[in-house]
């Protein structure tokens, strides 16, 4: 019970958080030198059946990263702009919302490319490289909090990404308030966002250290 309150206190939900926030910076103006081939919008979730608007239909997480992408996107509008998500229903995946969003927002549908088919992170960063080329630099967008497991993905795919996080959870609440101080649902699902983000990021870890425990076996089959 001591451990539930102290993953809805804000304190400690923030702290957990935050680090995960903080390691790549918001992305405020292109720079000159960023020689970059596409907006990439990483999928989050959506509900295609509700009768709501295209925006209501989609998560908080993925309202606030489609209209990151498209903030960035009217700046540089000569570039792609790349949405990406599957789903169960291969006519409504969540690349197929993002675009009609897009659309009705003022995206033409020439500048805008579906990715319908990944279903997580990983699958989205190799769509990104068949679709670009290896080494292709593009500007990705997600989540803070998802960001740093996003840039490993994107780079083991041979991709060199930017980082254009939005979405931030962490020190939402302001210190003086009431509600900082008591636990709450909204500081627990922090925590469990942290929890989560925590431990994909061990996940690439193992993985890359298991492909390259492979490989040298491979290359050494006599040792042991």
């Amino acid at each position: 019970m001591l451990l539930l309150l102290l993953a809805a206190w804000a304190p400690v939900a923030d702290n957990l958080l935050e680090p995960l926030e903080s390691q790549y910076v918001a992305w405020e103006k292109w720079p000159e030198e960023q020689n970059i081939e596409a907006v990439v919008v990483l999928g989050g979730g959506w509900q295609p059946d509700r009768p709501w608007s295209i925006t209501g239909r989609l998560s908080e997480s993925s309202g606030l990263r489609l209209m990151e992408g498209l903030r960035l996107w009217h700046e540089r509008p000569d570039l792609l702009l790349v949405v990406s998500g599957g789903g169960q229903d291969p006519k409504m995946t969540m690349a197929h919302g993002y675009a009609e969003a897009a659309e009705a927002l003022g995206v033409p549908p020439e500048s805008i490319v579906t990715l319908v088919s990944p279903n997580d992170t990983a699958e989205e960063a190799k769509s990104v490289r068949a679709l670009l080329g290896e080494g292709a630099q593009v500007l990705i967008v997600t989540s803070a909090s998802h960001m740093p497991r996003a840039m490993r993905h994107f780079e083991a795919a041979g991709l060199a990404p930017v980082a254009a996080p939005t979405h931030y959870l962490a020190d939402r609440t302001e210190g003086l308030a009431l509600a900082y101080w008591l636990p709450s649902a909204r500081e627990l699902r922090k925590t469990e966002r942290a929890i989560y983000e925590t431990l994909g990021l061990l996940a690439i870890q193992w993985e890359h250290w298991r492909c390259h425990l492979k490989t040298s076996t491979s290359a050494h089959p006599g040792d042991k």
